[in-house]
């Protein structure tokens, strides 16, 4: 084994999808964001899985992601595309049947210029100040959008993961100030928001990194494995040191695993010091910084020399590394390499 091997469950995200779709009640569909590759894990394999599950949207950040989902998964479902209609990407856009959310009056005169028949979104902003329209903007040009019957006006929360936070509700009521009264599908909620209950699920809700078994879903199954293979082992004197410049020296003799994973690999360097890898149910502590393609990892407790140490597995999932890297699960997820063989498993 000359590489990591990342394995993917399909089982589990598809599994997960049912559950969110669980949270939502009638008069409310369920669709999947696979932007980023389906968040690292592969979006042509995972969205075929959500497809069989009965995901009838899907979601993506680019037009390049919507016309290798629309090869894979051929024609019938919604392809969304977060980032809107650019110079660039009309002959994508209409070739592949996908459906822009605009985010501007630019964007929307520019959609309606180049494929006035096609269909669109709108993206509205409640509050995040990233993408979408301002309500005012909105309310200019909202008597010119409806008549053309947008697909879908959504828009995003920014505080979803903190249920606590003011700004859910606020922004709910911004949302609704701009989308009530208009008879038009809505979107307002990623995972977090369906999390926040029935009141934000409008008719459509839109789950991505808990498909993934991510935070905030903390019932997720987990649905990657990633295993990195020892290279070598050293024993290392009490004052020596492992890794570039010395950040760690042993203090008494140690038992150094190298694995073949780094920083090139989705492998933070942020882990350096404070991570950890597992045999089973046992951790293994990085020792010295995370180089781009090496880890030393401390094993000497156990009782034989490993061929393998796993980075994601059942005893510590994404969301574990992600808080010992100071980050969240999406930078994990979507950090992992290409040099990882990749296994699937339903």
């Amino acid at each position: 084994m000359a590489g990591g091997i990342l394995s993917i469950d399909l089982d589990a995200i598809a599994a997960n999808w049912r559950a969110l779709d669980a949270m939502s009640g009638r008069g409310t569909t369920t669709a999947a964001v696979v932007k980023a590759d389906g968040y690292g894990l592969g979006a042509s394999r995972v969205a075929k899985v959500l497809r069989s599950a009965g995901v009838e949207s899907f979601f993506v950040a680019m037009p390049e992601e919507g016309v290798a989902l629309r090869l894979a998964l051929g024609g019938g479902p919604e392809i969304f595309v977060f980032n809107g209609h650019m110079q660039g990407d009309t002959s994508m856009i209409r070739d592949h049947e996908l459906i822009p959310l605009l985010n501007s009056i630019e964007q929307m005169t520019f959609h309606f210029e180049h494929l006035p028949d096609a269909p669109f979104g709108v993206q509205l902003d409640s509050g995040m100040n990233r993408l979408g329209l301002e309500p005012g903007e909105w309310e200019a040009v909202a008597p010119f959008a409806l008549p053309r019957g947008p697909k879908l006006l959504m828009s995003h929360l920014a505080s979803a993961d903190e249920p606590g936070s003011p700004q859910n509700e606020e922004q709910l009521a911004a949302f609704r100030d701009m989308t009530d009264g208009t008879g038009i599908r809505r979107s307002l909620s990623a995972t977090g928001g369906t999390l926040l209950g029935p009141d934000y699920h409008f008719e459509m809700t839109r789950p991505g990194v808990g498909l993934y078994g991510g935070l905030p879903f903390a019932d997720a199954i987990p649905a990657a494995h990633l295993r990195l293979p020892v290279i070598q082992t050293r024993l290392v004197a009490p004052g020596e040191a492992v890794g570039y410049n010395a950040t760690w020296a042993a203090r008494e003799e140690s038992l150094i695993a190298t694995v073949a994973g780094g920083y090139a690999d989705g492998l933070l360097r942020s882990l350096s010091g404070r991570g950890a890898l597992f045999q089973g149910e046992v951790p293994c502590p990085i020792r010295g910084r995370v180089s781009m393609d090496l880890i030393g990892v401390d094993i000497s407790h156990l009782d034989e020399i490993p061929d393998h140490l796993d980075m994601l597995s059942p005893a510590q999932t994404v969301n574990d590394v992600a808080d010992a890297a100071g980050t969240i699960p999406y930078e994990i997820l979507t950090s992992l390499g290409t040099r990882y063989r990749r296994s699937y498993h339903q």
